[in-house]
């Protein structure tokens, strides 16, 4: 399993070293210098909406997705009251002026990095993994966190 972290911190002595106990307390686990993970993840941009706010706009799914590729829009997905889309990191304000445009509330907008090769974990391997995780999301330092998990 992959797990990338990004970090905002004013003491890196400190963080590095909360992190390294994380990993310690975890079988198996390890931290791997900086960049190397950066070829299994794809960055992204992504966007969320509420559908209802494309059916205000008398737009159907199909609609949308038009009207976005020409600002990037690479995915378009329906997740129950949502849509996600996702385009190219570089994209995002090219997509963000798509919304615009539209003039479409956005509800939720950021970078991503996305797993190029999502794995599957057993009852047993998550559990061990959601403690690691755990440890890491309570970390104040820590300001975004990406796993291959699927």
């Amino acid at each position: 399993m992959l797990i990338i972290m990004e970090c905002m911190t004013d003491n890196p002595t400190r963080t590095i070293a909360n992190l390294k106990s994380y990993f310690n307390k975890t079988q198996g686990a390890s931290i791997v210098p900086n960049g190397s993970l950066e070829f299994m993840f794809n960055r992204k941009s992504v966007f969320e909406c509420l559908k209802s706010e494309v059916e205000n706009l008398k737009l159907s799914l199909e609609d949308l997705e038009f009207a976005l590729i020409d600002y990037g829009l690479e995915e378009l997905e329906e997740v129950e009251d949502k849509i996600i889309i996702r385009g190219d990191y570089n994209s995002f304000k090219l997509l963000n002026e798509g919304f615009e445009s539209l003039r479409l509330p956005i509800l939720k907008a950021g970078l991503q990095r996305i797993a190029t090769t999502p794995i599957e974990l057993n009852d047993e391997q998550m559990e061990l993994t959601e403690k690691l995780l755990d440890r890491i999301e309570d970390d104040d330092d820590v300001v975004a966190l990406y796993t291959n998990i699927e």
